[in-house]
């Protein structure tokens, strides 16, 4: 399972870079300021949690547990859902997927429990 993290945070990481450089470089002058900020924002909490799920491959790999790993899939998901919805939110206008974002940060929120439920247990 820690490799599995390490693949998913490593990606995550990346494609944060990546859609952060879009933000500043593409999207600057062809979206609204207050748009920018909606898709900047979605980049920011998928690059903390890219980090967090590195720090669960890393726990993975030294303590294991179905803890940790619910704790990675939770990390997951919360970027899908919470930037993935900012991030179409932003590019299209379409404030229905603003509807979206809460239940990626349950996402991330449940993963932070998680995480210091398994710390507790260690």
């Amino acid at each position: 399972m820690d490799r599995t993290f390490l693949l998913v945070g490593a990606l995550a990481g990346f494609v944060g870079v990546a859609l952060g450089a879009f933000g500043a470089h593409g999207l600057r002058g062809r979206l609204s300021p207050e748009m920018l900020a909606v898709f900047e924002t979605g980049v920011r909490y998928q690059m903390y949690h890219a980090l967090a799920i590195l720090v669960v491959s890393a726990m993975a790999a030294r303590f294991g547990g179905r803890l940790i790993a619910a704790a990675g899939w939770c990390f997951t998901a919360g970027i899908v859902l919470f930037s993935g919805s900012l991030y179409a939110l932003s590019l299209t206008g379409v404030t229905v997927l603003g509807a979206i974002t809460p239940l990626g940060g349950v996402a991330f929120l449940a993963g932070w429990a998680l995480l210091a439920v398994a710390a507790s247990l260690l």
